[in-house]
């Protein structure tokens, strides 16, 4: 599906940005069920921006919206988008970790500068994140910036982007961030993809609108659980180390006919994180 010079391009650069993926008048929907998902998520947090934490500030955070937001379902496994993850990154089938809205509100701070896989518990590398901006981004509202070409260096650096500890994220990432950030801007119906290990960050918002944003993570199917690290991408079904990721919460996103099933719902969860609304409540 993809030009063959975009594949090249994110196998340099560790990003690509692809046009077209998203029609118009589908996006609208997409744009409408996102945020109403993201409001019913975050319907108990009546804080002011600068009440949340900085990681907080940086952007509200709804993860495994699939499971319980049907309307959200048809762009999470949007074959278009997870076709183009297969493509990009050499593999005949990809499976979902986790999809998630990001919104950045107006005024919301930076993103520090990170990789994803370190948060993730997968031995390989073969993953990626497909960044959708709902209402396009820009450099005033938040656009992402990339380092080029870090995702060949085979550093996976944990970045404690949620601010516990002494030193701060800038100075944790400054061994991946081997040059400066290329940042970005996409257009409404274009879906930027970045390689899990490649080092990227964002602008603040300084617009009066939220940033939008809804993305998913997609990695090669076969793929196993790594020694260390805990997910619930991986914790729910009680997958071991060294084992395949492969359960109804990682379903195959491409190819496939028709949508899955969401997954039984998640137990126990703390109440923090229940109120947060960063999971699936089946209330």
């Amino acid at each position: 599906m993809l030009n063959p010079a975009k594949v090249s391009e994110f196998q340099a650069q560790g990003f690509v940005v692809i046009d077209g993926l998203l029609m118009a008048a589908e996006l609208d929907q997409y744009q409408i069920a996102v945020r109403d998902a993201v409001r019913q998520r975050k319907r108990h947090d009546t804080r002011a921006l600068a009440d949340k934490t900085l990681y907080e500030q940086s952007f509200l955070q709804c993860m495994n919206l699939w499971e319980d937001f049907e309307s959200v379902r048809p762009l999470t496994f949007h074959p278009h988008i997870a076709q183009a993850a297969a493509e990009l990154l050499a593999c005949e089938a990809v499976r979902l970790w986790h999809d998630q809205a990001l919104f950045k509100e107006p005024g919301g701070r930076e993103t520090d500068p990170h990789q994803d896989l370190p948060y993730w518990a997968m031995e390989e590398a073969d993953a990626l994140t497909a960044w959708i901006p709902l209402t396009g981004s820009t450099l005033g509202n938040g656009s992402m910036g990339y380092v080029p070409g870090s995702h060949r260096r085979g550093i996976r650096q944990f970045v404690d982007i949620f601010r516990a500890g002494d030193e701060s994220p800038e100075d944790q990432a400054r061994e991946m961030m081997s040059a400066d950030p290329v940042y970005i801007e996409v257009p409404r119906g274009s879906v930027a993809f970045h390689h899990g290990l490649t080092a990227h960050l964002a602008k603040p918002n300084e617009s009066t609108h939220s940033r939008e944003v809804h993305t998913m993570i997609f990695f090669r199917d076969g793929m196993t659980r790594s020694a260390t690290g805990r997910h619930p991408a991986v914790d729910r079904t009680g997958i071991k180390p060294g084992e395949p990721i492969a359960s109804e919460v990682t379903p195959i996103a491409w190819p496939r006919d028709g949508l899955p099933e969401p997954p039984p719902p998640m137990r126990n969860l703390p109440e923090a994180i229940k109120r947060s609304g960063a999971y699936p409540q089946y209330e």
